[in-house]
């Protein structure tokens, strides 16, 4: 992948870069979008406007390459997050009608080895509760995002994150499900989920300017680049590869593309007369499945009156008319895909920086739907400025709480290390410049010290600065040592301890002889073995042999034990004289006999 992500800076001017719409109700569109662009300073943006049948506008505004003054097109191909769920969950509904599932039935009948920590949610979670995020997990993200993990590696993570709901309790987006209805996907016929998705999807509905990786766009002739703003300034940003995810958020496409993605259902799931899937599975899709809340008007969102999920679906009223939609973002990039079932009417926005989508398609469908005027990018753009300001307020008072001169309990090195979590993988603690770095997944982070042994994490990828702080929590054993760090990457569940990783020292067979013989601990005999050619073995009578690891001079850690290790007493003859065994509720000494 191509760091492009500093090789810029750019403020993009107010002009009209773009294809003029020839649908009389889109009158305007082009200054309007242009406008839009300025406002919210972004680079570019791609539409897609279908009525029933046919396409009532196709074309991009701005640029799709500022630095070279590319203009997007409706060939164009951005990067449209979650809008890939849609895709994903009718391969399932395709699998439903060959009859080689049920989307009712448990899923671990089909995918025995995904599991949950809850075991309730084991036995009855089936394919429609992944499918309508209503399975008890919250999103707990960090776990996959920007994780150089594999699909496989991340699925087995799912049995050690926390749920904060139970099955079918309440609503929680969660991508992970999404990842899992993918591998489900491969089980079942053999295929992957990409060739899947090609053959099923794509290839019927000539969709040849999609793909499933940045790595694929990143070849493509048209393809945009991903920006962020900060402090008023353009900046192009690396692309996310987030293939292992891909089921829940991979998929690369175009306006032209996606207008015959959503021609299909609006037509009840046929293309130029073809089934691509069925009636059936569309108006279940497009049907509540779970309640996800509501809102009235005077809210953030006037005229919105209920608010629903169905099967990778988002429901909800718009202005008294039904809308099916879902929204997309990944680094850089927001999208939103969307139909009025009742109008037969569907809408397509992405763009390549964040904020501009929203008012674009309300302004569309305002148009489409001969609706009243409203102001949509001054209501969006004043209420994403109130929230800049409210940002900025809690990194103020970031003070709160805090207790001052104080210093870490530790030398800085003494916080270096691995540190995992098996429902996060690993995080990388280094000393750099003389202050502490982190490596978590493929984010750098910087650790500034709070108080005692808390810092505050600022992160320093591209497409993330300007976030609030993380608050990174070290904690410290019996032995007085760094042993694990405490993290809030997850509301609703508590937080995600990570776990240091003490290094292990291979010692040769003579270097461990030394230490073999029995040692009394009060009436207690414990004796000490050597085993093949570098392992030590503790022996207990009553209790399981213990494999010893060495960790340290003259020290070993329990292997099956968290927690408890074992520290010979050397004198300065190399004679041992007996042995310190380090447990939780204290040291207790043994004599060598």
């Amino acid at each position: 992948m191509k760091k492009r992500a500093l090789l810029f800076f750019l403020l993009i001017p107010f002009l009209i870069i773009g294809q003029k719409p020839t649908d009389k109700r889109l009158a305007g569109l082009d200054t309007f979008v242009t406008k839009v662009l300025k406002d919210w300073n972004a680079a570019g943006v791609t539409i897609a406007v279908v009525e029933k049948g046919k396409v009532v506008y196709t074309g991009g505004f701005g640029y799709r390459d500022v630095e070279k003054k590319l203009p997007v097109t409706e060939n164009t191909q951005f990067a449209i997050g979650s809008c890939s769920k849609a895709f994903t969950a009718s391969i399932i509904g395709m699998l439903e009608k060959e009859g080689k599932l049920d989307i009712d039935k448990p899923v671990r009948n089909y995918l025995p080895e995904l599991k949950f920590k809850n075991e309730y949610t084991n036995t009855h979670a089936t394919l429609r509760d992944m499918m309508c995020h209503r399975t008890g997990l919250p999103r707990h993200d960090m776990s996959w995002y920007g994780s150089w993990a594999s699909r496989d590696e991340l699925l087995k993570r799912i049995q050690y994150q926390e749920p904060s709901a139970e099955l079918r309790e309440r609503w929680q987006y969660n991508n992970f499900m999404f990842l899992a209805q993918g591998v489900v996907i491969e089980k079942i016929t053999g295929k992957s989920w990409e060739e899947n998705m090609k053959e099923r999807i794509f290839t019927p509905l000539g969709m040849s300017n999609t793909n499933l990786s940045v790595s694929d766009m990143e070849k493509s002739n048209d393809h945009s680049l991903a920006y962020s703003t900060k402090d008023s300034i353009l900046k192009a940003i690396p692309y996310r590869n987030i293939d292992a995810m891909g089921p829940a958020g991979s998929v690369n496409s175009s306006a032209k593309d996606m207008a015959k993605w959503l021609i299909t259902w609006i037509n009840n799931g046929k293309y130029n007369d073809k089934e691509i899937f069925s009636s059936a599975y569309r108006n279940a899709a497009i049907t509540v499945q779970m309640a996800t809340g509501g809102g009235t008007p005077g809210s953030d969102q006037p005229d919105i009156h209920f608010s629903g999920y169905g099967l990778a679906w988002g429901l909800s009223s718009y202005r008294g008319h039904y809308r099916v939609e879902h929204g997309g973002g990944i680094d850089g990039f927001i999208t939103t895909t969307g139909f009025y079932p009742s109008d037969s009417i569907g809408i397509f926005v992405s763009s390549n920086q964040g904020g501009v989508t929203s008012s674009i398609r309300n302004f569309i469908a305002d148009r489409m739907l001969k609706l009243r005027y409203e102001n949509w990018n001054k209501f969006l753009l004043d209420n994403a400025n109130k929230a800049k300001e409210a940002a900025k307020t809690i990194l103020k008072n970031d003070s709160i709480g805090h207790v001052f001169n104080t210093k870490p309990s530790h030398n800085l090195k003494d916080y270096t290390g691995t540190y995992t979590n098996p429902g996060y993988g690993s995080l990388e603690i280094i000393l750099k410049d003389g202050g502490l770095m982190s490596k978590f997944n493929n984010i750098d982070v910087r650790l500034d010290h709070f108080h005692y042994d808390q810092f505050n994490a600022v992160i320093l990828d591209p497409a993330l600065e300007g976030g609030e702080p993380i608050r990174f929590s070290f904690e410290i054993n019996s032995k007085g040592d760094i042993d694990k760090i405490i993290i809030p990457f997850e509301q609703g569940v508590d937080d995600i301890e990570f776990k240091k990783e003490v290094k292990e020292i291979s010692l040769k067979k003579g270097e461990l002889e030394k230490y073999a013989g029995e040692y009394s601990l009060g009436p207690q005999t414990i004796k000490f073995e050597v085993r093949g050619e570098n392992t030590l073995w503790g022996i207990i009578s009553g209790q399981p042999e213990y494999e010893l690891v060495a960790i340290g001079k003259n020290e070993f850690k329990i292997k099956i034990l968290d927690g408890y290790s074992i520290l010979f007493d050397v004198n300065e003859k190399g004679v041992v004289e007996g042995a310190s065994f380090i447990q939780p509720n204290g040291t207790f000494k043994a004599t060598k006999k």
